[in-house]
């Protein structure tokens, strides 16, 4: 194939020597000037050139071009899903991001109530704790009250039997000893001298 592109080659550019060559001799003019012998060389020229640039450079050039039409086609396409891609990644991502943000701020919201409610519960749970302790201490002020009274009785009532015992010249013996500071303490008790 190369062997008969080269002669069609040198039998294309003797073609087109031939008018030059007939110019040199003396014609003169262009091909529309009556001079059929060159319009004829012309059109015989013109029509040898369509058809080898036709049959070998026309297709391998139009071949590439369509290649490099198909590659340039195939380039944007690939370019506009990368680019539709990107753009659903970029929105993805943003979505993500906002979601992100809402479950950052319901979590630091949800700290707050939750710090809030354990402060509610920690004050509930000390005032709880600081009635019981006062009413621990009432109770037991109550208790220590009544056994100071009782000891005071015990001893008052000890105390008026040695006096009584005394002023009667005469020994109190334990049972009755018990039955005056059991007298003494009720009387007390109910308010009764």
């Amino acid at each position: 194939m190369t062997r008969l592109t080269t002669g069609l080659a040198f039998l294309g550019a003797g073609l087109l020597a031939a008018p030059l060559a007939a110019a040199e001799g003396g014609a003169t003019g262009g091909p529309f000037e009556g001079n059929i012998g060159n319009a004829l060389w012309t059109l015989i020229i013109f029509g040898v050139v369509v058809f080898v640039l036709g049959k070998f450079a026309w297709k391998p050039i139009l071949a590439g071009l369509q290649q490099r039409e198909q590659f340039i086609r195939t380039s944007l396409e690939q370019a506009k899903r990368d680019r539709d891609e990107a753009e659903a990644r970029l929105r993805e991502y943003g979505d993500k991001l906002t979601a992100a943000r809402a479950e950052a701020t319901a979590i630091v919201d949800e700290a707050r109530n939750d710090a809030e409610a354990v402060r509610r519960r920690i004050e509930e749970e000390g005032r709880v704790e600081a009635s019981a302790i006062v009413e621990r201490a009432r109770r037991e002020v109550t208790i220590a009250a009544e056994t100071a009274k009782k000891e005071l009785f015990e001893v008052s009532a000890r105390l008026a039997t040695e006096l009584a015992g005394r002023l009667l010249g005469r020994e109190v013996n334990a049972a009755d000893h018990e039955r005056l500071i059991r007298d003494s303490i009720d009387r007390i008790e109910d308010g009764t001298n």
